[in-house]
């Protein structure tokens, strides 16, 4: 696979290719810092591996090492797909990693316990980097921001002329009808949706939210205040539900898997929209260089309820922490500060096409589209799935597959989620 992130998603996929682990059980963690001596420093991520981040990999080893010259760093890619599985029994025995890599929002917070708080050591950093609140708990932070990362809706403009649409529709029943001469004109359907993994809903729920929810609803869900209850938190439920219903989607959504398959059948036009990513995978840059970077279209969210104010959704994407039991808590502190630096940043950006959390650093230009992103960041809210707990979080995943294929009802799916969240 060419490129991974996640940026505020909780599960993506990747293929490993360092350190020898293509050669290891996937189900075996490797790099145990228990065994490293005190000069040592070893790093999980599953990002070091992939071709795009030699270059930053390179440029952070080399600032860390003008500071802690007899200090010698290990990186160790680890299967995404297994990544928190493996961190998480790690943990449990204090022998994981000194430093790791975490996707912003429930997967860092559901794991403070165990790791370092920063705060004391990246304080000169806050005004560079945005995208802290994702990795941050109880006012405390436990993760450095690499990336930010969003939700934009995308939709195919060769499609839409072919269809005759000169603008995306900014209501929901305006954008059904879009849909129906889109797949009368074109043949493609509304939406790409891979949720085989149970990932839909979580694009769904942060990029359709804004459109739905009302400001007041939607900083209380960001705040913890979730009323699972409200008709408008119901509706976006029953939005994703309708597009099973109606045929909106990709045949087959609920087996098709979202990282990488699901970016094919948008990127082949067999689709007209997708809510995708804004950095690394998923996003701008690979739709461009299937469809044409200056035929790739964003939109805010359709309006469903009156006083809703769409935006962009985006947070923290990917950040490193450290862990607890480090040797050397300024060490690996130093080296989660090497790894968010002006310079190697601005090597992950250009090669990977992220969106960096430094703001200092000019966005990529080779679309379009990237200066509409960066221009709705201004007016963006974080997004909605990231608020919330990683168990809860699952639990939407399998239920969302039930609403697609028909074997549970939106009433059925909140309560439970109501639940889960209350008890989480």
């Amino acid at each position: 696979m060419k490129r991974t992130l996640w940026p505020g998603v909780v599960v993506l996929a990747l293929t490993v290719a360092a350190c020898g682990s293509a050669t290891r059980p996937a189900s075996t963690p490797t790099g145990s810092a228990a065994a490293a001596p005190a000069s040592k420093l070893v790093v999980w991520d599953w990002k070091s591996g992939e071709p795009y981040a030699k270059t930053y990999i390179e440029k952070a080893k080399a600032d860390f090492a003008k500071k802690h010259p007899n200090v010698t760093v290990e990186f160790v890619p680890q299967p995404f797909e297994q990544y928190y599985t493996l961190l998480g029994a790690a943990m449990q025995t204090k022998t994981g990693p000194d430093v790791m890599l975490f996707n912003g929002g429930g997967q860092i917070r559901d794991r403070a316990d165990s790791l370092l708080p920063l705060d004391e050591y990246v304080a000169e950093d806050k005004s560079r980097l945005a995208g802290w609140e994702a990795f941050a708990k109880d006012g405390k932070t436990y993760g450095a921001p690499v990336t930010l990362q969003g939700h934009p809706i995308y939709y195919n403009k060769a499609l839409y002329e072919k269809a005759g649409i000169t603008a995306p529709a900014t209501t929901w029943d305006e954008f059904l009808a879009n849909c129906d001469k889109l797949k009368k004109a074109t043949g493609a359907a509304c939406f790409a949706l891979g949720n085989k993994e149970g990932i839909g809903p979580q694009f769904w729920l942060s990029g359709m939210g804004s459109g739905v929810l009302t400001p007041a609803e939607y900083d209380d869900w960001i705040a913890g205040k979730r009323d699972w209850k409200s008709p408008h938190v119901k509706k976006i439920f029953e939005m994703f539900k309708e597009t099973g219903d109606k045929k909106l989607n990709n045949e087959g959504a609920n087996s098709t898997a979202m990282f990488t398959d699901i970016f094919s059948v948008f990127n082949t036009g067999k689709a007209a929209h997708i809510i995708g990513l804004m950095s690394d995978i998923g996003h701008w840059k690979d739709f461009g260089e299937f469809i044409g970077p200056d035929k790739v279209g964003i939109m805010l969210a359709p309006v469903v309820t009156d006083g809703a104010t769409p935006s962009l959704p985006y947070d923290g994407g990917i950040g490193y922490a450290v862990a607890k039991w480090t040797k050397d808590p300024k060490a690996a502190a130093d080296l989660v500060r090497s790894l968010t630096t002006t310079d190697a940043l601005s090597s992950f950006s250009a090669e990977a096409g992220a969106i960096a959390s430094d703001t200092t650093i000019s966005a990529p230009q080779d679309a379009p589209v990237v200066g509409e992103i960066v221009a709705q960041l201004k007016a963006g809210k974080p997004a909605l799935h990231v608020a919330m707990d990683s168990k809860t979080i699952d639990l939407m995943g399998r239920l969302s597959q039930k609403l697609l294929s028909g074997s549970a009802t939106v009433d059925e799916a909140v309560e439970e989620l109501a639940a889960s969240d209350q008890e989480n």
